[in-house]
C-alpha cells in the first residue's frame, strides 16, 4: 500500500514543523508529502523565519490564492495529485502522538471501508471545557459504521474529521469526491455519501494525533455559523438530521463531567459557550435570510463568500 499525505497550509506555526518530522519518523514511509499553501508571501516568511525546507522532507509545495482556496476544492485539487492508494488529509496544527500513526490509521482501512479518522487529543495547553469536549467527539473505542447506523446515531454516523483522515484513492474517486464549494464539513459531506453508497467510515481510536482549540466566544460562533452555512447548503445530507440531538448529548457528557472532575463551576463558562455555539448555527443555517454585509460579519471564512455569495 502507498501512501500519500496531503497538508493544506496557511500561516504554519512551528507545530507545522514538528509534524512534518514525526510523518518522516513512522513506521510506514509515506511516497509524497504534498502541502498546498495559501498565499506564498506567507509561507516564504514563515520558511525563512523558522528555516524550514520542505525538500529536506521530501515535500513538495503548490501556492494558490486565498480566493483560490476551499475546503472540499483545494483538498481535491491536491488528491488529484495523487497516485497512492491511500492518501492522508492533515491540518498543520495535528501533531502524531508517536510514531505509528499512520500504521495504525490504515489498518483500519479494511474492506468497503472508504475513509478511516483519527483520534484527537487534547494540547498540554487545552482548558478542561475543551478536554471534555474532546473526549465526548473522539472516545477511546473504535468504531466501524454503515448506512444502517445513520437511523440509531443521526449525525454521529458520518462523523469525520480532515485533521487526520486516510482516504482509499479509488473509492474516493468511485463515491464522488468532496463536493467543492465548501466552507466546511467537507469531511462529513464525503463520509455521508460513502456510507450511501454501501462503503463504510471508520473511526480509529488507536491512531491518535494531539489536536485541540482555545476558542473564545465569538471564535465559537464564527466556526458554528460555517457549520450551519455547510448544512444550509447541503440538505441532501443533513435535512432531517437535527444536529442539536448531539448538542444535547454533549452537554449532558459535560455536566457529568465537571462533576466527577469537582469543577461544577465549569457549568458557567460552559454554558456561555453552548449559546455561542447555538447562536452561530442557528444564523447559519438561515444565513440565506441575512444581509450578505452581516454574513460577513458572521463568517469565519471571509474569502469564501468572494466567489460564493448565494443570491
Amino acid at each position: 500500500m502507498t501512501i500519500d499525505v496531503v497538508i493544506p497550509l496557511f500561516r504554519p506555526g512551528e507545530e507545522f514543523v514538528t509534524l512534518i518530522r514525526l510523518l518522516k519518523k513512522q513506521t510506514l514511509s509515506i511516497n509524497r508529502i504534498i502541502l498546498v499553501n495559501t498565499e506564498k508571501p506567507l509561507y516564504d516568511e514563515f520558511a525563512g523565519r523558522v528555516s524550514f525546507d520542505a525538500s529536506e522532507y521530501g515535500a513538495e509545495v503548490c501556492h494558490i490564492t486565498a480566493k483560490e482556496f476551499d475546503h472540499a476544492g483545494t483538498r481535491h485539487m491536491a488528491m488529484l495529485k495523487s497516485n497512492a492508494d491511500v492518501v492522508v488529509m492533515m491540518t498543520q496544527d495535528a501533531v502524531p502522538v508517536d510514531e505509528k500513526l499512520l500504521e495504525r490509521l490504515t489498518a483500519h482501512l479494511t474492506e468497503g471501508v472508504a475513509v478511516a479518522y483519527a483520534r484527537q487529543l487534547p494540547r498540554k495547553n487545552a482548558g478542561i471545557i475543551e478536554r471534555v469536549t474532546r473526549e465526548f467527539n473522539y472516545p477511546g473505542e473504535p468504531q466501524l459504521r454503515d448506512a444502517s447506523d445513520i437511523d440509531r446515531m443521526g449525525i454521529k454516523a458520518f462523523f469525520c474529521s480532515d485533521v487526520c483522515a486516510a482516504y482509499r484513492r479509488e473509492l474516493y474517486m468511485e463515491v464522488g469526491g468532496f463536493k467543492a464549494p465548501a466552507i466546511f464539513n467537507e469531511d462529513m459531506i464525503f463520509a455521508h455519501d460513502a456510507l450511501m453508497k454501501g462503503y463504510r467510515v471508520a473511526y480509529a481510536a488507536d491512531a491518535e494525533v494531539y489536536h485541540s482549540h482555545n476558542y473564545s466566544g465569538m471564535q465559537q460562533l464564527h466556526r458554528n455559523f460555517d457549520l450551519g452555512v455547510s448544512q444550509a447548503d447541503h440538505p441532501e445530507v443533513f435535512e432531517g438530521i437535527k444536529s442539536e440531538s448531539e448538542g444535547k448529548r454533549l452537554v449532558k457528557y459535560s455536566l457529568k463531567r465537571f462533576n466527577r472532575l469537582r469543577r461544577p463551576w465549569l457549568v458557567v463558562p460552559f454554558g456561555i459557550q453552548c449559546v455561542f455555539k447555538l447562536l452561530g448555527y442557528k444564523l447559519g443555517k438561515n444565513y440565506m435570510k441575512l444581509p450578505q454585509s452581516l454574513v460577513r460579519k458572521l463568517t469565519g471564512n471571509k474569502a469564501y463568500w468572494d466567489i460564493n455569495v448565494k443570491k
